[in-house]
Order: C-alpha cells, then sequence, then structure tokens
C-alpha cells in the first residue's frame, strides 16, 4: 500500500456537511496505529464475504445429499444469501448510526464466525439454514458499511480502496471455491468438515475490528458532536433515479452472480466434469475477480461515465453463457473465465455507490437502499433456476434465462454510470 494512502487512513474522518446532516466539529486526531489496522481489517472482513457461499457450493450435492434436500429446497438455499443480504442490509444504517460502523462490523465478523461454526453440526435443511443466515447477516451488515468506512477516511482514495476491498473479497470466493473440495478430501472426505475450515479465517477478522471499534468509540466519547456516519437525514434516496438504476443493476448482477456460485459446478458436473476441476472452474471464475477487482474500480473513479463498463462486462457474460448452452464441457475452462470477467461487475457497481454520493451521509443511505433492493430483486432468480433444472431435467432453460438477464442488466448499468449525484437529483446541496 502506497505512503500516501496510509496517511490518509491517518487522518481524521472528512466529513462534508449541511443543515440536514450534522454540523462540523474540529476535527479529532487518529492514534497511528490506526490505519494500519484498518487496512488489515477491511482486507480480512473482505476476504470473509463470500467463503461461507462458494465453499457450499464445492460440496453443494454432497450436502444436497447429506441433508436429503430436493432441487426446489436446494434452489432455495441459493436464495437465502440474497434474501439475508436485502433483509439484514437494510438495518445497517440504523445500527450504524447506534452504535458507529466498525462496531456494527465487528458484530458482523462475529456472526459470520459464529454461523460457520454452528452450520456444519445440522442435522436437517432447517438447521443448516439457520446458521447459514447467521453469518449471511453477518457478511450483509458489512456489505453495505465497508463501503461507507472507506468514504469516511479515504475520501480522495476511494477507487483505490474499493479495489482493495474488491479483490480481497474476490481473492476469499476464489480460495473458498478452489480449496474446499481437496481441503475437504485431506481432512477425511466429510462434507461438514470441509464447511467447518472457514470458521477459522472469520475468527482471525474479528480481532482487528475489535481494536478500531474500540479507537471509534474513544474518539466518539472525546468530545465529536457529528456523531456515526450515517446520522442525520440525508438525501431521500428514493427520489433519485439514479439510486433506482444502481439498486436494479446491483440486484442483476447479484442474480447472475449467485446463480453462478451455486451452480456452475454443478452444471459443469453435469457434463461430465470431474468434481475437484468443477470446482476448480468455478475458482477460475473467481479468481478473475482478484485483478480485474482493483482495476476496475481505478479506472471507474477517472471516468465520468461508466458506462463503457458495463456494458463490456456484461458482453463477456453472454458470451460465457451462450459456451455453456453449446459446448458446456469442451470449452469449459474459456466459459469459467468469460464468466469470471462478467462478475466484475460486483466491483463496479460498489464504486458506483461511493462516486454518486457526495457525503459519507448519503453513501450510507444509498448503499444501504441499493445493496438491500437489488439483493431483494435478485431472490427469485437462484430459486427458479433450480425449479427450473429440476423440472426441465436439463440446463437449456436455465441457460437461456441467465444470458436474457444480462440484457436490462447492461441498459440499467449505462443508466447508472451517468455522471450525476443522488444529491443533486434531489434537490439537496453538500
Amino acid at each position: 500500500m502506497p505512503d500516501e494512502d496510509i496517511r490518509t487512513m491517518n487522518r481524521p474522518p472528512v466529513v462534508r456537511t449541511a443543515p440536514d446532516q450534522y454540523p462540523s466539529t474540529p476535527a479529532q486526531a487518529a492514534p497511528t496505529w490506526l490505519g494500519p489496522v484498518l487496512i488489515v481489517g477491511i482486507v480480512l472482513a473482505a476476504l470473509n464475504l463470500r467463503p461461507a457461499i462458494t465453499s457450499l457450493g464445492a460440496l453443494f450435492e454432497e450436502t444436497r445429499t447429506g441433508l436429503g434436500m430436493s432441487g426446489t429446497v436446494a434452489g432455495l438455499i441459493t436464495s437465502v444469501p440474497a434474501l439475508c443480504f436485502a433483509v439484514f442490509g437494510v438495518t445497517a444504517p440504523r445500527l450504524s448510526r447506534r452504535f458507529g460502523p466498525a462496531a456494527v462490523v465487528c458484530a458482523g465478523m462475529a456472526a459470520v464466525a459464529t454461523g460457520l461454526l454452528v452450520r456444519p453440526f445440522a442435522t436437517g435443511a432447517v438447521g443448516f439454514l439457520a446458521a447459514s443466515a447467521l453469518s449471511l447477516a453477518g457478511i450483509a451488515l458489512t456489505n453495505v458499511l465497508l463501503p461507507v468506512i472507506v468514504k469516511r477516511y479515504f475520501p480522495d482514495r476511494v477507487g483505490t480502496m474499493i479495489g482493495l476491498y474488491s479483490m480481497c473479497l474476490a481473492a476469499g470466493t476464489s480460495l473458498a471455491a478452489a480449496a474446499t473440495v481437496p481441503l475437504t478430501d485431506a481432512l477425511g472426505g466429510s462434507w461438514r468438515t470441509g464447511l467447518l475450515v472457514w470458521a477459522v479465517l472469520a475468527l482471525f477478522a474479528v480481532l482487528p475490528w475489535l481494536l478500531v471499534a474500540r479507537a471509534s468509540r474513544r474518539a466518539d466519547r472525546a468530545g465529536s458532536t457529528a456523531g456515526p456516519v450515517g446520522s442525520g437525514a440525508g438525501p431521500r434516496v428514493v427520489r433519485s433515479r439514479t439510486a433506482w438504476a444502481l439498486a436494479c443493476y446491483f440486484g442483476l448482477q447479484a442474480t447472475g452472480a449467485y446463480i453462478t456460485m451455486g451452480w456452475l459446478p454443478q452444471i459443469f458436473r453435469d457434463a461430465g466434469v470431474f468434481a475437484s476441476t468443477a470446482g476448480v472452474l468455478l475458482a477460475v471464475t473467481m479468481v478473475m475477480g482478484v485483478p480485474l477487482a482493483f482495476v476496475i474500480p481505478s479506472l471507474a473513479a477517472r471516468m465520468k461515465n461508466q458506462g463503457a463498463i458495463a456494458v463490456t462486462l456484461g458482453a463477456f457474460g453472454l458470451t460465457g453463457y451462450l459456451g455453456l448452452y453449446f459446448a458446456p464441457a469442451a470449452g469449459a475452462w474459456a466459459w469459467a473465465l468469460l464468466l469470471g470477467i462478467s462478475n466484475c461487475a460486483f466491483p463496479l457497481v460498489i464504486t458506483l455507490i461511493g462516486l454518486r454520493a457526495k457525503s459519507p451521509a448519503g453513501v450510507v443511505k444509498l448503499s444501504a437502499f441499493a445493496q438491500s433492493t437489488g439483493y431483494l430483486i435478485s431472490i427469485p432468480g437462484p430459486l427458479l433456476i433450480g425449479t427450473l433444472y429440476q423440472h426441465s431435467g436439463g440446463w437449456d432453460l436455465p441457460l437461456a434465462l441467465m444470458a436474457g438477464l444480462l440484457v436490462p442488466q447492461v441498459v440499467l448499468g449505462v443508466l447508472a454510470g451517468r455522471d450525476r449525484t443522488i444529491e443533486d437529483e434531489c434537490g439537496m446541496g453538500d
């Protein structure tokens, strides 16, 4: 990390104020250790935002058999992440105002670790769902608040830090996808053990956030009257066309991402690919996000209009789905690569959330609205794919649906990429 980024981290939060947000206050000096610890915290939190999902994807068939799930129930399992992200993500602004974003992220990481520790011991689908929901609730809160923390501590490094966050998220996603099956085999072959190992990584993520939350609370007690990020009314995001475009774009890219994470290994396995190879192919899809998740936010932050990026990503995804339709096994590696590039719509939309609002208060409102609404939109997708797969007996119809959804996704990405802010659209100043 460049020295200027470290210096940026050690600065107190830069908060733009307006009468309807919160008053300005004297800058509070941040402790010198806060910058490095917060960087570590962001990295570890991001690494833990997807292993709960992709580790299950790699062992989905074994888990379905072990818990006696039908195809429809399995589709429900793949819809649970989106449901939890929508339900719990919308609570993030209120919790952030009450406890501060760092404390909420710390609690979120603790919930992730607890859920991952408990769910391998479930004896039925209901218990497995409940433990998964606990982890996913923690992920939902962190999903919403990490961009807010970046906006607060890196007001002039949004692209760089969102890139670091997105890159680590992609790395954790691909690591869980690639390593779960080999780890399961090495540890005795039980899918329960293969899922349990990811709780260790989550436990490590709690530690730096304990320190950051404590420092944040001390700063608040030192006399700041501004309150935690996200306090104040903020812009009324439901009146913003850009906010709705972002929310719908988020929803469609999330639909594609969770279908990919939940079903791509099964698509390859049904085409005759070995289970271990199918897991590696999912890892290839996910690992493409590691370099691109760093490059795309930095590139997007330099552009006035990011619509061209959305169009390019959509074209890669359409080609990948067509390849899966016509030659799933023969071109497996190419299709995995192309879908991995397309899935980088996630770091793009997270960057757009930071760019389409002027203030931290605006970002927390927009982040919660776009992510919660977007995840609600994405809920039916994985369930519908599972139902189509079960009743059609193949992947032709599901793949046709997945490809068709990319068309409105691209259109919405172009709309969300226009150079404007929600404050301007809602008739509010900085």
